[in-house]
């Protein structure tokens, strides 16, 4: 859940009925005009009902969604769930929340509404402890779907939030008998919709509060008047955020509206390479951005990797409304795609370096800008998408998505004609499918890129096709086969004075073979060589994997203690970047060391959050008999150790740990306990404790009573003790019994 900025003014009693409708119903949608507060409202009431979710609340943003096919993909991202294999993002989905109860806060899903609608009417039939809070501009129409219209303000929560905002920006403005009439008459221009109240209040660090009322007073009544039809509250917005407009400079206008075309965040380099020309100098976008953020318009994240900015949503509605008045959004968005292109293209080029855990951090903000070009390329004629999904491999293939990476590599090959840039995404894609388990597939993609290859004599393309294919052999169990292509691809990869990750790689997964083959020596050496390129070029992400495999090394050589710091050292690395297949495989390793060791217990538990994992990387040891051998070896170990019952039980509390527990489980480190809810006080039998004996009275098990009322179980407990104390007895059947009475 995001956390809040700013204080929650007013709304106690939406929030009291939103809290109810999620009592009573699985899914309640806000519905009401832009900026009327719907995010906000929804916030505080899934905040203040966190504890009666044993799987938390999670909170998923659609604004930035464009493709509806992404909409699930999205959820699952947010939620933490990551399956790079070739299943239906749906039925992912619906098998991670099965056996959970928890609430998903789905915002602004107006623009994509058909898909929202179809995947929340799929989870709901399947999901019995999943509830759902949506904000929207219109229902989703879905059965059971309960709205709760979010109004504007009253009158005295709006001079309260107007008053707080003011107070901001103007220290010592306060509400008193000189000044009420002044704010109340704004707050009734500005219909007492919040992001109006803001936008207004804002102004005091300029204008004087009768400046304010007067300007207001003139412009609304002059934009107002002029519309006719639609619903007062939209011309209200649309009127308020006109006048914050025009009281913005020029060049903060024509930022403001340039800015719309960016999705979620960007950054100021961003700004000034997207935002910039025709009349408005690089230098003077860092001052119209500056002044945007004083009035509000724009908001200022703080990130590990510097200042990043955004648009709050109707704002940036707005913004694109002008820019199209103008003529302009074309030109903006080509503008956009080209500078994520060249922004793609740099990293892919300072991957190999110090940079990779930045690289990652910054192509994780930038996603839903990635995602916005893709969409523009894939809506217009060229190649340009082609490219920027083959330029994007790094992302895809090691940074965990390669759900994503498939989606848009499959859209680029559907169009793309033979060429180089086919000829990558051929090879791209065919990587992604073999990490997903989808040989076939692969094979198909890497041989056509091979052809190609040979042909035409793209010897770049010739060598990453090979390496590539000689992966599905290898996993496929063909050594023979593997290892030919793999020194052919190291041969290639020489031939053309190539060293980057993949050359790292090609030498580890020659090692990978030779460990099958029992030739430990030559593995360590390769992993040796690899291991010094990457230190050598400051390279983490592909390192990872020689180390790895020294782990391998000395394991079967019974260097049990050197084998575990090789292992937790790789899963370190893994974890900076999310690369579940590197994750999943360091586990693994560490469980059979534990074995190994005799700490079977551990072993138990390493395995079954392995189990887990696998589910989300693809077929478990890649369906591989050589992968899985010491897999089925370290189970059997532990099973004859532990007996079956508590080996099935304590591999149940592996599959139990959520991916970032299991990680620090099986690095050492100690698990922090979550928090228990209080208990409120004894008090005279009140209208809950009536509707907990109500239930208890209907068969109901703590843990139902805790479901229908959404609650936490234990505060459910302390509610049933509580009745048991006041009324002196010691069974529920006693209270199911008194309930009975009082009814007849």
């Amino acid at each position: 859940m995001p956390a809040d900025t700013t204080t929650f003014v007013g709304r106690r009693h939406d929030v009291a009925e939103v809290r109810r409708l999620l009592s009573e119903s699985r899914l309640v949608t806000l519905t009401g005009v832009g900026g009327v507060g719907k995010t906000r409202l929804a916030l505080r009431a899934a905040a203040e009902t966190h504890r009666a979710f044993r799987d938390g609340v999670w909170f998923v943003e659609l604004g930035g969604v464009v493709d509806p096919e992404l909409v699930v993909h999205t959820v699952l991202e947010q939620l933490g769930v990551h399956d790079d294999t070739v299943r239906k993002h749906r039925t992912v989905l619906v098998e991670h929340l099965r056996d959970r109860q928890m609430l998903i806060v789905l915002d602004n899903c107006e623009h994509v509404v058909g898909a929202t609608a179809e995947l929340v009417d799929a989870l709901l039939r399947r999901v019995r402890g999943l509830r759902v809070l949506v904000t929207s501009r219109e229902r989703l129409g879905v059965d059971g779907e309960h709205l709760w219209q979010v109004a504007p303000l009253p009158q005295d929560p709006a001079l309260a939030l107007f008053a707080e905002r003011a107070a901001a920006v103007e220290p010592g403005f306060a509400l008193g008998p000189h000044n009420h009439e002044k704010v109340q008459q704004i707050c009734a221009l500005l219909g007492g919709i919040p992001l109006a109240v803001e936008l207004a209040a804002v102004r005091l660090r300029v204008l004087t509060l009768d400046h304010l009322l007067s300007r207001l007073d003139n412009t609304f009544r002059v934009l107002v008047d002029g519309k006719r039809g639609g619903d007062p509250r939209h011309q209200t917005l649309h009127a308020a955020v006109d006048w914050s407009f025009h009281l913005c400079t020029r060049s903060e206008q024509i930022l403001w509206a340039r800015a719309s075309v960016f999705s979620g965040s960007f950054d100021l380099e961003a700004a000034e390479r997207v935002c910039s020309g025709d009349s408005v100098a690089r230098d003077d976008v860092m001052h119209a951005l500056t002044g945007l953020v004083d009035k509000s318009v724009v908001v200022s994240e703080q990130h590990p990797c510097g200042t990043r900015f955004r648009l709050l949503e109707p704002l940036r509605q707005y913004g694109l409304e002008k820019l199209r008045a103008a003529g302009r959004e074309q030109v903006m968005r080509e503008r956009h795609r080209d500078y994520y292109i060249e922004w793609a293209e740099r990293r892919e080029k300072e991957w190999f370096g110090p940079a990779q855990p930045q690289i990652f951090t910054l192509t994780r903000l930038e996603h839903a800008n990635l995602r916005s070009a893709l969409d523009f390329c894939f809506d217009h004629e060229g190649d340009d998408g082609v490219h920027l999904a083959g330029t994007l491999w790094f992302y895809w293939a090691g940074c965990g998505m390669l759900g994503e990476g498939r989606h848009w590599l499959d859209r680029a090959l559907a169009r793309a004609p033979e060429g180089p840039l086919r000829a990558k995404a051929l090879w791209v894609n065919g990587y992604v499918a073999t990490l997903q388990g989808d040989l076939t597939a692969s094979v198909r993609m890497l041989e056509e890129c091979r052809e190609y290859a040979e042909r035409t004599g793209d010897a770049a393309s010739l060598a990453y096709s090979t390496h590539r294919l000689a992966c599905t052999h290898l996993v496929g169990d063909d050594l023979d086969l593997a290892d030919g292509l793999f020194e052919e691809a190291v041969s290639l990869y020489r031939c053309q004075g190539t060293v980057n990750s993949h050359t790292m790689l090609a030498g580890i997964e020659l090692a990978i073979s030779a460990t099958f083959r029992h030739d430990f020596e030559a593995a360590e050496r390769l992993c040796v060589e690899a291991k010094s390129v990457g230190e050598e070029h400051g390279e983490l992400w592909a390192q990872a994997y020689a180390i790895y495999v020294l782990a391998l090394c000395a394991w079967v050589s019974g260097d049990f203690a050197r084998a575990d710091q090789f292992g937790r050292e790789c899963l370190r690395i893994k974890r900076t970047f999310h690369d579940l297949l590197g994750i999943v495989l360091a586990i693994e390793v560490l469980a059979w060391i534990a074995a190994s060791q005799g700490d079977t217990a551990r072993a138990a538990t390493l395995l079954g959050a392995t189990s887990e994992i696998w589910q989300s990387v693809g077929y478990p040891m890649f369906g591989s008999r050589y992968f899985g051998a010491p897999h089925g070896e370290c189970e059997a170990t532990a099973i004859s150790s532990l007996g079956d019952q508590e080996f099935r039980a304590l591999f149940r509390k592996g599959m139990d740990l959520e991916l970032e527990d299991a990680i620090t489980f099986a690095i050492g480190e100690e698990l922090e306990e979550p928090p228990q809810p209080i208990v409120a006080a004894p008090t005279p039998l009140t209208r809950r404790e009536q509707q907990v004996a109500d239930l208890i009275a209907g068969g109901m098990s703590n843990k139902e009573i805790a479901a229908r009322l959404v609650i936490a179980r234990r505060t459910a407990e302390g509610h049933v003790e509580r009745i048991l104390q006041k009324l002196g007895f010691s069974s529920r059947a006693q209270i199911a019994t008194w309930v009975t009475e009082r009814r007849n």
